[in-house]
């Protein structure tokens, strides 16, 4: 079985908690959505006319590359209804001080 690659941006140390915890929940939905594509390809409607360990292989490279392009578009809107609720627990900034010029 092929390793799933992502092109997701995934949580990077030295971001701001608010941008890992946007790649984080993109990174994730990527994951949902080709754990979802994988459940629904193995339903059998009998043997294929054509098919066969290439034709596996293609179908899982679209499914991760349909994964990553559905999840950074947020077209399921996962990943936006994850980092609303996690964000909830971040610490919350001190407000912005305008500052006075000279």
């Amino acid at each position: 079985m092929i390793e799933p690659t992502t092109n997701t941006a995934l949580p990077r140390p030295g971001q701001p908690e608010r941008e890992q915890l946007a790649a984080a929940s993109k990174a994730f939905e990527a994951i949902f959505i080709r754990q979802m594509l994988s459940a629904a390809r193995k339903t059998d409607f009998g043997d294929p006319l054509l098919g066969g360990q290439a034709l596996d292989t293609f179908r899982q490279m679209q499914d991760d590359r349909f994964a990553d392009i559905a999840a950074e578009s947020g077209a399921f809107g996962l990943a936006r209804i994850i980092e609303a609720q996690l964000a909830m627990h971040l610490p919350q900034l001190p407000p912005a001080v305008p500052s006075k010029g000279i």
